[in-house]
């Protein structure tokens, strides 16, 4: 059973910076994709950035394509995602998630409804 608890959200002023980490168990090492989504208050869910195991292959949605960074420590069982010059409106819970995919379909699973395995959430504001 894959079990993901995400950490290292926060309050940061805008142009600030956070890191946010996903602490991993149970995923299977290969055709595994990993992502990171958000969801800001009467919002739906939408992805973030995705990784795929077998080859640490990312993938990074244009709303946030240049600021945010996502990796994979497989020796850690650790996803990360990096937030950069964050901005107000990047104000949400994020949550990282797994399904089991190849790479083909993890590069455009943006939707929340392709993943089964979620993380609880953590909070970030970004404030003006």
């Amino acid at each position: 059973q894959v079990q993901l608890v995400e950490s290292g959200g926060g309050s940061v002023q805008a142009g600030g910076s956070l890191r946010l980490t996903c602490a991993a168990s149970g995923y299977p090492r290969t055709n595994y994709c990993m992502g990171w989504f958000r969801q800001a208050p009467g919002k739906e869910r939408e992805g973030v950035a995705r990784v795929w195991t077998n080859t640490h292959s990312t993938y990074v949605d244009d709303s946030v394509k240049g600021r945010f960074t996502i990796s994979l420590d497989s020796a850690k069982n650790t996803l990360y995602l990096q937030l950069n010059n964050l901005k107000p409106e990047d104000t949400a819970v994020y949550y990282c998630a797994g399904e089991d995919m190849y790479w083909a379909q993890c590069r455009a699973a943006h939707d929340s409804s392709e993943y089964t395995s979620w993380g609880q959430g953590t909070q970030v504001t970004v404030s003006s």
